[in-house]
This record gives structure tokens, C-alpha cells and sequence, in this order.
């Protein structure tokens, strides 16, 4: 039961996606990043864990997750450390995936040849 959890509540992020894409005829960018503000606005109302706690996978594979991420460590080292935290806290906690996204594109470039 939990995989079909999992499966819906990450295919409903994807469906808002795709009706921002073709009802709001946004472009996207716009809607990958209106993802992440969604996510951002969710983890500071304190919703978005009860949503992975929910729905596992289904929430924390998506893009609105990192929006989740940013937030949720700046909150966090924001309490630790004040307003200096809050930077450290957004880099330490999605350090992770944007280093290997960084490093997976640039691999990607050395065996392909990348456009413009």
C-alpha cells in the first residue's frame, strides 16, 4: 500500500506540473521553479514533513523536495546559529545534490557534445 501512496502523491506533483505547463502555458523554467517555491511554502508551514511522513518517496523524489530542503535547513541552523545559519544551513543540507548534479553533467559533457 505504501508504493501506491508513493506513486500518487508523486504522480498528483507531477500532474499540478504538467497543468502549469499546459493550462498556465508557463514555461519550464517558471514551472520548475514555482515547484520549488510550492515545496519551500509547504516546509514553512511545517506541512511538507507530514507529507513524506505520508507519502515517503511520492514527496521527497520530486523537485518540490528541494524546495523543502532549502528551507528546512535554513530553518533548522537558523535556530542554531541565527541569521548566519541560515545560509549555512541551505548549502548544508542540499550541498549533496547540487555537487553531484554538477558532477554528472560535467561527465555527461566529456562523453556527449553538449549544444550551443
Amino acid at each position: 500500500m505504501e508504493y501506491v501512496i508513493a506513486f500518487t502523491v508523486g504522480g498528483i506533483i507531477c500532474i499540478i506540473g504538467q497543468l502549469l505547463l499546459d493550462v498556465g502555458k508557463l514555461s519550464p523554467t517558471h514551472t520548475l521553479s514555482a515547484l520549488v517555491v510550492l515545496g519551500a511554502l509547504l516546509d514553512g508551514f511545517h506541512l511538507y514533513d507530514r507529507l513524506i511522513d505520508f507519502a515517503g518517496a511520492g514527496a521527497t523524489v520530486p523537485i518540490t523536495s528541494f524546495g523543502h530542503s532549502l528551507v528546512h535547513g535554513a530553518m533548522a541552523e537558523g535556530e542554531r546559529f541565527g541569521f548566519l545559519g541560515v545560509g549555512m544551513g541551505i548549502f548544508e543540507v542540499t550541498s549533496v545534490g547540487i555537487s553531484s548534479a554538477i558532477l554528472f553533467s560535467f561527465l555527461v559533457a566529456l562523453v556527449f557534445k553538449p549544444r550551443g
